[in-house]
């Protein structure tokens, strides 16, 4: 019962941390606007989502590795933007 738990908190964790990028991946790609966003923040971000999802490899934790993988990707559209936005301004 406990693993049971465990994976529907996992589940749940998830879908908050993926659903989390998608008000700012939509508000970016709709506005072109970066302006405010850590270009550090992303890169730092988007580092450490890579490690989870090889993290997750070993695991072998399908929801880990879907999850990390779908923010991975919304967050480097933003990422993408805040570079293109950054190589444009110099």
């Amino acid at each position: 019962m406990n693993s049971v738990i465990g994976e529907i908190i996992g589940v749940i964790c998830c879908t908050c941390t993926t659903i989390a990028f998608l008000p700012q991946a939509i508000k970016s790609i709709r506005t072109k606007n970066v302006s405010g966003l850590s270009l550090t923040m992303y890169l730092i971000y988007c580092s450490g989502l890579v490690f989870w999802i090889l993290y997750g490899i070993y695991l072998k934790s399908i929801q880990m590795i879907i999850s990390d993988t779908i923010t991975l990707f919304f967050s480097s559209i933003i990422l993408f933007m805040i570079l293109k936005s950054y190589i444009k301004k110099k």
